[in-house]
């Protein structure tokens, strides 16, 4: 109960209000702060040095002189906040930024106001004047139903030029005035306060401008209509344009201060009346001995002005000297609906027209002239300059700063100093005023005080503010001569603000009625973007030694001291606490010692049991009519509490055993099941309790079913005749649920004592029941590991479902019991289903026997017989609720299974190092899986999948197992499947059973294509999330292609392509056209986001996708739409669509587009696999083909058809045979080095396509002659080398004479090679016996151009005799072919 600062609001982007007001800010970069310091010069650096001198230095508060730069801009700017904080204005130059709050989410989850700019922009009207003051004034709505918020709020704005402006909170100008013709140095306003008691004159509101020499003063009333009919023009000429009304003119006087130097600030006290004998002291003053004294003292209006000669001047100005002066209100409207301002310095002498306006546009208004008004009286003091002034809010004090580093305290009404304060230099003052608050006060009835009593007047308290921004500090102190209550290091950059004003527009009617949340004062931190108040109790200003309020405070300190004493001696401890809350005279206080204690971990319970009795016995023996309520029933209740603890802490420390022992079939009877059903049962929970290997939640206060007593006090509350927990949250629950029931169910507590302790205490029984499931649920695997507790359970369920209130017994039967309705929700939200399948069955059990007990004993006290209708209602109502327990435990059955599923994993060392995989998977509950959608099931699977890295095979002959004729020999089957598989050779463990256990028990949600179809889209959405794990995609296109129904297939295909795929894809393909070439890894990042060998993977597996995707949408005309069912169990499930509902609501994709992609992907597949150079994918198609790439694939897009040009075929023909000769040399390329692998390196987790088929295809698509890419593929395979392949490849190719002709070419060039590459005798004689013309045609070969040049001469024979058959005799080139059979027989046969 001290003094605090209270974050109340945020700034959503203070930075963007300081780079509009300092552009030269905005620009400057943390480095470049530090460079411009020595060269600007600010407030800081001038007279610094002597500062240092004569104070001591302050060290910086978090952060240096970089940060000190970018906060100090705030010292610069003129700053309002409206007192209702609705709106600030930061103004600088010509700039102004109007901030307006907003309400939005903190980090934490919390609503906060944030202040955000709400307009900014220039103000000035007159070439080069600025702003020097501005006011945010909130204005009082006129309907009856306002609840205290200001209707609107109005900004009022100073000018250098003497100009006064009002503006809205949208930025659009209202009216201007010019009062005086010199600068307004400040606005200042008073509203209407209701007067605390009939002693205080009734003040009424108005506006104050201080002027270096006058001070106009408007009436409020006035200033308050004219600014709603000035709104209101502006709101009907933004609608008409054309509507012109005339505003009520302003009230106003003006006055001219004489005897005085310099005015640097003001206060305008208000009207005033002297008492008789300041009445006469005041005559004889200024008329001397024979002065006439009037018999009612004059009314008169104060001021007080600070500046030099005199430091501070009090002015009086007499009611009725002078009549208010009437100015005519200079409107703006706009004449137009395009814009909402109008020039504000036109038309002061009533309204103009347009063309008047034109004319003389810089007309200024007549201005009046100032009345006199001298200076009474003063202080004088000619070294002493004022900077600023502070009024109290009661009028009755005013703070005063001078250049001296002073904080003078002034007594308005005598106009004297009555206090100092030393060393504030550059300080900001301001007020608090708080009321006492009547109930927190001593009920003593011989108190003879007035305010002893709660009929008595609340007293106000003042406190000044002062801060002091050389030293960062912010401090609080009571006045009148009171000591520093507060103080607070708050930084060197803020801005106290003090408004001294509420709303406008109020009087003692409407105030009375309205009570509007307004502040009194605040700081504004630029640092930490923050508007923060002071908060101030009220007991603080009681300083007097009799003060019981500070005698309180004083033992609550001495009180804490004690609770905090280290290894305390609890006798004497217990002893000095009992003497200091009896001591305390407060109730509040009271009650908070009493909290303070009972929260206290060093007392025992002993202590505190005998401390609150102490504390009861003490108030039931004072007399009735002054003891408070609150505090008695507060004490009651605690001590309750505490007699419940005691309780049940006693009946858990009894030694309690149950000898009765407890059998498999003990347990069958309990739970009315058979024995195959318990067999079953208990094989479910024992494959559950291997594969979980998860840790139970556990607690560290909840282990030995031990609770603190201060935990115990602080999750409970009692409220007369009920205990309800307080807290709600999960740990809670399980906390006090230990507390209550562990040692019931583990058998060392009576069941039947504990149950009749927490009934007699007023705990419900639905708040037990609620305890109970939750400490069973949360120590599933206590409760697994002992069967005995399920006995425990149905012990302790059973004794609460027969407290009164659990089980109505006129409940209606056709309805479901609330009572059982509760547990089966907590088993439904539970993630442990191991626990809540027990609890499931022991609930089921216990309904069935008191429903049958209930339905006895209401024959047998109606004497019905079995026959009559009762027993039909009664049967129906039992079969009802027996059909929710039936349904409950078929779920959480499914839940158990489908969780242990989960829990189980292959062998650890199969496992690959994915960060994706590693990711532990979420807990299952009923509730869960209930709305997860009809895809929950398939989903959670699939992720288990992805997890595992299981391939699609293995889920493929586990499913076979359950269709298996054989139940007998699954496992075999299995085994025999996964041999086949060579990368499932690993143990997989359990994982076959289990998965054939779940496609048993989910038929429907586990069919094969909707768990492949979640499986694939599982895989894509991981591999998304990081692209370089490649082989996430190429398992989901596996998991597609193992999908048996086309419309699935083609629906999760479509959305695979349009959701992850086609704008990597459209990406890679822009970039390749733009290097031209197979890119480079970090352009491949740059553009596609993945490396360039997962980019070569990710273009192959694009290609199984729209292959798969083409084929998909042949086949699904042939086959039907599948029916999506689901199982009994899960009919209620609700949630999102699942994958393969979304799928079959694909539309039909548009085949000539696919494959137009297709053809596409192959060319960007064999750029990459065999990195081409010089070659751009787009030039390969028109523009019609360009543009239909990347659209969607089931819009009908414009494709190339009929004749293509020859220039691209002729393009796209070279670039398929360059393909075909990369695939041939990648295959049968002869290396170097001949260890090396003869096929060049693929790129990891990619099947190497069959290129010449793929080349073929695409020559198909492109209208390029497939038989000359067949030739040119012969010819490359006999080019290197390739002949038994070649001769097979001859078999395609239709045009056989171009063919051989083009085979013998390469026969020349082996010839060539094995006759000219050495220059021996043997070579000469056997060149010189070959015919002329074939020496001639060899000599043109060029042997370079073969790729083998290793191939036997016999080889050769036979490609020789291949192309004699291939060519007619009647060819031109069958007698060379002939003569190259004479050549190589002599080659072939060696001389003599």
């Amino acid at each position: 109960m001290a003094c605090s600062i209270v974050q109340f609001c945020y700034f959503q982007d203070l930075q963007a209000a300081r780079d509009f007001l300092f552009p030269h800010l905005r620009e400057e970069t943390p480095s470049g702060a530090l460079k411009r310091d020595p060269s600007k010069s600010n407030w800081e650096d001038d007279g610094w040095g002597t500062w240092e001198e004569t104070e001591p230095q302050e060290l910086e508060e978090d952060g240096n002189s970089c940060k000190t730069q970018k906060t100090s801009w705030l010292q610069d700017c003129v700053l309002s906040l409206s007192p209702t904080n609705d709106l600030m204005v930061i103004a600088r130059g010509q700039k102004a930024v109007f901030l307006v709050p907003k309400w939005k989410h903190s980090d934490k989850g919390k609503e906060e106001m944030h202040f955000a700019v709400g307009w900014s922009g220039c103000l000035n009207v007159e070439e080069g004047e600025c702003v020097t003051s501005a006011l945010c004034i909130p204005l009082a709505s006129q309907k009856r139903s306002s609840t205290g918020r200001p209707d609107w709020t109005c900004i009022v704005v100073g000018f250098s030029s003497g100009y006064l402006r009002f503006y809205t909170q949208n930025g659009v100008l209202l009216l201007a005035q010019l009062l005086n013709e010199d600068l307004v140095l400040q606005l200042k306003c008073r509203t209407y306060e209701i007067p605390r008691h009939p002693g205080v004159t009734e003040q009424n509101e108005e506006l104050s401008i201080l002027y270096p020499a006058a001070i106009v003063t408007i009436d409020g009333f006035s200033l308050f209509q004219s600014l709603r009919a000035c709104r209101n023009q502006v709101a009907k000429a933004a609608a008409s344009g054309n509507e012109n009304i005339q505003p009520p003119p302003l009230a106003y006087k003006k006055w001219g201060l004489q005897d005085i130097d310099t005015i640097i600030d003001h206060a305008s006290i208000g009207i005033m009346t002297l008492s008789p004998f300041d009445q006469m002291k005041t005559a004889s003053n200024i008329g001397g001995y024979n002065a006439a004294i009037k018999n009612s003292p004059p009314a008169m209006s104060q001021y007080i002005t600070v500046g030099s000669n005199p430091f501070t001047g009090f002015f009086y100005a007499l009611e009725g000297s002078t009549q208010p002066l009437l100015s005519h209100v200079a409107l703006a409207v706009a004449s137009k609906l395009t814009s909402a301002l109008f020039n504000a310095a036109s038309g002061w002498l009533g309204w103009k027209s347009k063309h008047e306006e034109e004319a003389v546009p810089r007309q200024k208004p007549k201005v009046e002239p100032a009345t006199p008004l001298a200076v009474r009286f003063g202080l004088p003091d000619s070294r002493r300059h004022g900077e600023s002034i502070c009024l109290s809010p009661c009028n009755t004090l005013a703070a005063v700063t001078d250049d001296f580093g002073r904080v003078i305290l002034l007594d308005v009404t005598r106009g004297i100093a009555i206090r100092m304060w030393k060393g504030y230099r550059d300080a900001q003052t301001g007020w608090i005023q708080i009321v006492e608050d009547l109930h927190e006060r001593v009920p003593e009835r011989a108190d003879p005080s007035p305010f002893g009593s709660p009929q008595g007047p609340s007293r106000v308290a003042q406190f000044l503010v002062i801060y002091a921004p050389r030293r960062g500090i912010l401090e609080v102190w009571s006045t009148q001569q009171g000591p520093r209550v507060g103080a607070f290091n708050v930084g060197k950059h803020c801005r106290l603000l003090y408004p001294g004003y509420k709303i406008m527009g109020l009087n003692n009617v409407t105030s009375q009625s309205w009570q509007p949340q307004t502040y009194q004062i605040c700081l504004v931190d630029p640092a930490s973007g923050s508007v923060k108040t002071v908060s101030v109790p009220f007991h603080l200003a009681l300083s007097d030694k009799k003060s019981e309020r500070a005698k309180d405070m004083h033992l609550m300190k001495k009180l804490g001291a004690s609770l905090k004493a280290k290894a305390p001696n609890l006798d004497l401890i217990e002893t000095e606490i009992k003497e200091l809350i009896l001591d305390i005279k407060y109730p509040a206080t009271k009650k908070q010692a009493l909290e303070s204690i009972l929260a206290s971990e060093r007392l025992p319970f002993s202590c505190l049991k005998n401390i609150t009795q102490t504390l009861m016995d003490s108030l039931k023996n004072q007399e009735l009519e002054s003891v408070d309520e609150g505090l008695l029933q507060f004490c009651a209740n605690k001590l309750k509490l505490l007699h419940l603890y005691e309780s049940v802490s006693q009946l858990n420390s009894l030694d309690f055993h149950s000898d009765t022992p407890f059998s498999d079939n003990d347990l069958a009877v309990l739970l009315r099941l058979d024995e195959k059903d318990l067999l079953k049962l208990q094989a479910l929970l024992e494959k559950y309790k291997q594969e979980n290997s998860r840790a139970a939640v556990r607690f560290s206060d909840d282990k030995d079913g031990v609770l603190p007593v201060k935990t115990f006090l602080e999750y409970l509350d009692a409220e007369k005749d009920v205990i309800s927990v307080k807290k709600t949250g999960e740990e809670e629950c399980v906390a006090l649920g230990s507390f209550f029931f562990w040692k019931c169910l583990r058998g060392e507590s009576s069941a039947e004592d504990m149950c009749r302790t927490l009934e007699s205490v007023g705990l419900s029984p639905q708040l037990l029941l609620s305890l109970l499931l939750s400490v069973w649920l949360s120590k599933e695997k206590d409760i697994l590991n002992r069967p005995q507790s399920v006995r425990c359970l149905y012990t302790m369920l059973h004794l609460l479902s027969k407290m009164k209130v659990a089980i109505e017994e006129t409940w209606d039967s056709q309805s479901v019991s609330p009572w059982w309705q509760q547990m089966r929700a907590a088993c439904i939200q539970s993630e442990n289903s191991g626990a809540a399948l027990l609890s499931a069955h022991v609930g089921h059990a216990v309904a069935v026997q008191i429903s049958n007990s209930l339905t006895e004993k209401k024959f047998s006290q109606a004497g019905l017989g079995p026959d009559s209708e009762a027993l039909t209602d009664s049967w129906e109502a039992l079969s009802l609720d027996t059909e929710y327990w039936k349904l409950l435990l078929k779920q959480l059955e499914d839940c158990l299974l489908l969780q242990t599923l989960l829990h189980s994993r292959a062998n650890p060392s199969t496992a690959r190092g994915s960060s994706l995989q590693a990711e532990p998977l979420p807990r299952l509950s009923v509730k869960k899986l209930l709305e997860g959608g009809r895809g929950g099931i398939a989903d959670s699977v699939a992720k288990w999948i992805f997890k595992q890295d299981l391939s699609p095979e293995v889920l493929k002959w586990a499913h076979k197992e359950r269709d298996a004729e054989n139940p007998d020999e699954p496992k075999e089957g299995i085994s025999r499947g996964l041999s086949e598989v060579t990368e499932v050779e690993t143990d997989l463990g359990a994982i076959p059973d289990l998965l054939h256990l779940a496609y048993t028990q989910f038929p429907c949600s586990l069919e094969l294509d909707v768990l492949h179809a979640h499986c694939c889209w599982e895989y894509v959405v991981q591999w998304n999330k990081d692209p370089e794990e490649a082989r996430f995609f190429v398992r989901s296109i596996e998991h597609l292609k193992h999908i048996l129904n086309a419309h699935v297939q083609n629906g999760i295909a479509l959305m695979m392509w349009n959701t992850f795929l086609v704008k990597r894809f459209s990406a890679a393909t822009y970039l390749m056209d733009k290097v031209g070439k197979s890119p480079k890894d970090r352009l491949c990042r740059r553009d596609v986001g993945m490396s360039d060998t997962a980019m070569a993977s990710f273009l192959s597996s694009c290609w199984d996708l729209l292959q798969t995707l083409m084929e998909a949408d042949v086949s699904r005309d042939e086959m039907p739409v599948p029916v999506l069912d689901t199982e009994d169990a899960w009919l209620a499930v609700e949630g999102p669509t699942s994958i393969v509902e979304l799928a079959l609501d694909q539309k039909p994709v548009h085949y000539p587009l696919v494959e137009h992609h297709s053809v596409l992907c192959g060319v960007l597949c064999a750029i990459t696999r065999f990195s081409l150079k010089a070659v751009k994918p787009l030039s390969l198609f028109d523009s019609k083909g360009k543009n239909a790439f990347f659209k969607d694939l089931t819009s009908i897009q414009l494709l190339p058809s009929g004749e293509m040009d020859p220039n691209f075929i002729s393009i796209r023909q070279q670039f398929l045979l360059k393909v075909v000769s990369a695939a041939v040399q990648a295959r049968h390329g002869v290396a170097k080095d001949r260890d090396s692998s003869e096929e060049a390196p693929s790129p990891p987790f990619e099947k190497d396509q069959d290129w010449p088929v793929l080349a073929l295809y695409l020559a198909h698509h492109l209208q390029v002659s497939e038989d000359a890419v067949r030739r040119h593929y012969v010819g490359e395979l006999y080019n290197h080398g390739a002949d038994h392949r070649g001769e097979e490849a001859i078999l395609q190719v239709q045009d056989k004479e171009v063919l051989a002709s083009q085979l013998l070419v390469l026969i020349g060039q082996r010839l060539a090679h094995a006759v000219l590459r050495t220059q021996t005798r043997e070579g000469l004689e056997l060149l010189a016996r070959l015919p002329p013309t074939l020496c001639t045609w060899l000599k043109a070969m060029n042997p370079q151009d073969l790729q083998n040049t290793e191939v036997p001469i016999a080889t050769t024979a036979k490609l020789v005799n291949k192309v004699i058959e291939l060519l007619p005799e009647n060819h031109g080139q069958y007698s060379l072919a002939l003569h190259l059979t004479e050549a190589v027989e002599a080659i072939a046969i060696p001389p003599l």
